[in-house]
């Protein structure tokens, strides 16, 4: 029977215990608030709705507390239960691999295959579910029993004089601190542990062959130079750049300041759905239609090189991936991004520097170029850098459209990998935690993340050099 418990769900029924016990005690809490709410000679200090929240919120908090306890403590308690009831001399197992059992039991809540001829598993694995099972049942009454004790308690402090407004806003207010804290430690979490792995994998690997070196085999933990990778990353974003930043810019001008409002409501919605495609639908676009033009207008260039007497033989590599396409529709995918924000900054201009600009004599594209533009810079700049961010981070078009040879090549139509793509490829499959080639992943996401973070600063500066120019 505790088995069978073992499989509870336990995340809905705890959402559930706490949306039923805090809709029960927003009912009291009001109900009781309106008992002394009528009388003429009594005046509460807050409204009904908010003693209600007061006794929502002590109803709630417990069963959070209890849940939180339970995702980060419930399993590691009920496999310390199993291991202290094994007897001392259980040698069948040792803790690394009782602790891949449990996990197997766990997922799969069956005996693994090449187990199934021990007895002994079976009496683990029916142990390990009863053990589970109480876990949940306890967890389950306790939750309950300390919400119901808190509902109680927080309807007893309900009066006339009770200050409940004030301790709701408190409680909000200790809310939104939690979740800010909260995005800090995620922050914090993720950059230690880039920090972490990469310190681990510095230690086998000299930092600057991996920051210098030009040749790039990690699947076979040979070599770890990274600037092949660094180069097709910037590159393709390059190409990306050179595609979105002035169709988007011209874009967001062209609907901020001459389009009518009936052109606008067609074009604007129309660029903002190229945002809302899959990125594996543009890498087939990339790699069934952009690289083969590429390829076919690089093999041109040769032949017309060759044939002018400028070559002896093919200039250009005019692979079936390459950069170049892969950097064309990265481009059109994050258009959406400069021209969408850019769109917004422009229209936000205080319409008296436009007629300023008129009252001196400008024409409306000088009054553009010299005025408008120049004061919605910042923005400008902000959405440049959101678009540069989507195109580093892009995966599934490089893998698709650039091919994944790590070299360094000017060549545009030559194929190319980027640092996202080694990540994927490097965490992808059966490999050792604590092999370089595994660890080298974590070693390229931190220099990618502080290349970002620098990027970043060095946009924010520029932000505020022309934002006080124009304050």
């Amino acid at each position: 029977m505790l088995s069978q418990l073992s499989h509870l769900p336990m995340d809905f029924l705890l959402l559930a215990a706490a949306v039923t016990l805090a809709s029960f005690g927003f009912i009291a809490g009001r109900l009781r608030a309106e008992q002394f709410s009528f009388p003429g000679d009594i005046h509460p200090n807050s409204r009904p709705n908010a003693h209600g929240y007061f006794v929502l919120m002590w109803s709630l908090v417990p069963v959070v507390l209890v849940a939180l306890g339970y995702i980060f403590f419930g399993e590691g308690t009920s496999r310390a239960i199993l291991r202290s009831e094994l007897p001392d001399g259980f040698s069948i197992l040792t803790s690394g691999e009782l602790t891949t059992y449990l996990d197997t039991v766990a997922r799969a809540a069956r005996i693994p295959d090449f187990l199934s001829g021990e007895h002994v598993f079976d009496t683990v694995t029916e142990r390990y579910g009863e053990i589970r099972g109480t876990v949940n049942i306890f967890t389950l009454v306790f939750a309950l029993a300390l919400s119901v004790a808190g509902m109680f308690l927080s309807r007893r402090c309900l009066s006339p004089g009770f200050r409940a407004r004030q301790h709701v806003e408190s409680g909000i207010e200790w809310f939104l601190f939690l979740c800010a804290a909260l995005a800090i430690a995620t922050t914090v979490g993720i950059v230690a542990s880039l920090v972490f792995e990469s310190l681990r994998f510095f230690a086998e690997v000299p930092v600057w062959d991996f920051l210098l070196g030009t040749r790039w085999n990690a699947q076979t933990s040979a070599e770890f130079g990274a600037l092949p990778l660094f180069f097709g990353t910037f590159m393709i974003s390059f190409f990306a750049m050179m595609v979105a930043a002035p169709i988007g810019l011209y874009a967001a001008i062209y609907l901020s300041e001459y389009a009518s409002g009936q052109v606008r409501s067609i074009i604007k919605p129309v660029l903002e759905v190229l945002a809302g495609i899959p990125t594996v639908v543009y890498g087939f676009f990339a790699l069934l239609v952009i690289a083969p033009a590429v390829r076919s207008i690089a093999l041109w260039i040769n032949q017309l090189l060759i044939a002018w007497g400028f070559a002896d033989g093919a200039v250009l590599a005019a692979q079936p991936t390459s950069a170049l396409a892969a950097g064309i529709v990265m481009g059109i995918m994050v258009i959406p991004f400069v021209s969408s924000l850019s769109d917004d900054v422009i229209r936000a201009v205080p319409q008296s520097l436009r007629d300023g600009a008129y009252a001196m004599g400008a024409t409306k594209a000088e009054a553009v170029r010299q005025v408008v533009v120049p004061a919605a810079l910042p923005g400008i700049i902000a959405a440049l850098l959101l678009a540069v961010s989507r195109a580093i981070g892009e995966t599934m078009i490089v893998v698709m459209a650039a091919g994944q040879r790590a070299r360094i090549s000017p060549d545009p139509t030559s194929d190319l990998t980027t640092i996202t793509v080694q990540i994927v490829s490097l965490l992808t499959g059966e490999s050792e935690f604590d092999s370089p080639k595994t660890l080298s992943a974590f070693a390229l996401g931190l220099v990618l993340f502080v290349v970002t973070l620098l990027f970043n600063l060095v946009a924010i500066n520029v932000v505020k050099r022309f934002r006080e120019k124009y304050e």
